[in-house]
């Protein structure tokens, strides 16, 4: 995704890149400042929010955008698959499939550069699951 924005890397940045990856919930940007305030307490959320965008521009980090929910954030750049719940919109990783398992299926796409893709599977996690049956 790199669009070769110039870069520094700036205290505040790097603290928010350090604790990204150090989860692997995908979190929103949100949690990433409820994180990032323990070590910066004077951060905004704005700030977070700007530098999500910078690193994720920069192909340094991953967004995982759906529709009518707040974007999530990966640390892990490297091409895996994910599960979200469709209800609470928690996204796990996927292990053990081939990231590249489709791409002998790809179609010619005539002159189509391709530079990445994602596959997403959905369900219900085992928490809401649980909520649904208790009641």
């Amino acid at each position: 995704m790199n669009f070769d924005m110039p870069q520094r890397n700036t205290k505040q940045r790097q603290v928010i890149l350090e604790e990204l990856r150090k989860v692997t919930s995908h979190p929103t940007a949100t949690e990433i400042y409820e994180l990032v305030r323990q070590k910066l307490p004077k951060i905004s959320l704005g700030t977070v929010y700007r530098n999500l965008e910078l690193l994720y521009r920069a192909g340094t980090i991953q967004k995982i955008s759906n529709a009518g929910r707040e974007a999530r954030f990966d640390g892990n750049i490297e091409r895996h698959h994910h599960v979200r719940c469709v209800k609470c919109g928690r996204i796990m990783d996927i292990n053990g499939i081939a990231p590249d398992s489709a791409d002998d299926l790809l179609p010619d796409l005539e002159g189509w550069e391709i530079v990445g893709q994602r596959t997403e599977y959905v369900g219900l996690c085992p928490d809401c699951q649980a909520k649904d049956s208790a009641k």
